[in-house]
């Protein structure tokens, strides 16, 4: 089915036995619905003023911040399900992998960049939000649970600084 075909296909929904019709006033009910579900609760925090917190060593520390090396990007994408995750424009680590010469570059200047100005590109965190049904015949919104779709190169990133961190948590926090 071809996405005008599905966009006109999905033009009339039933919600608390209201029929709401158009595009756009679907998007708005769904909106309203998870937004409403998910919204953020302030809680008060306590204090920790007194408190006296393990630190890293300068060896333990310096791991955290040298730069990416291309063992450690290679290993990070295989250790990756090939066919599971995929980024919100529908590639998976299986053809990362499978074309790991052609984006390999790619990669490495992201990262690079992220290092040189300890910073994030601008839209690179960005994610697409998919409804994903729970149960077989989904009727109504809470039959579906949202995801979020988020580009390969983000998730790269993260797994790599997530596996530096993973060296060192012990350090810094109890195992009880």
């Amino acid at each position: 089915m071809s996405s005008r075909r599905r966009r006109n296909a999905i033009q009339l929904l039933q919600v608390n036995g209201v029929q709401v019709k158009g595009v756009l006033q679907i998007r708005e009910v769904v909106f309203n619905h998870f937004s409403f579900h998910y919204k953020t609760i302030s809680v008060e925090r306590s204090e920790m003023e007194g408190l006296n917190f393990n630190r890293l060593s300068v060896s333990e520390s310096s791991g955290l911040i040298q730069p990416f090396s291309s063992n450690e990007v290679k290993q990070t994408v295989w250790d990756c399900d090939s066919f599971k995750s995929p980024g919100r424009d529908g590639i998976t680590f299986g053809f990362i992998k499978q074309f790991w010469v052609e984006v390999k570059d790619d990669f490495f200047r992201f990262l690079n960049e992220f290092h040189r100005n300890r910073k994030l590109t601008k839209g690179i965190n960005s994610t697409f939000i998919a409804l994903v049904p729970k149960v077989d015949n989904p009727q109504r919104l809470n039959d579906f649970q949202p995801i979020s779709l988020v580009g390969y190169m983000y998730k790269v990133l993260t797994k790599v600084l997530a596996n530096r961190l993973r060296v060192v948590i012990g350090s810094v926090v109890a195992d009880s």
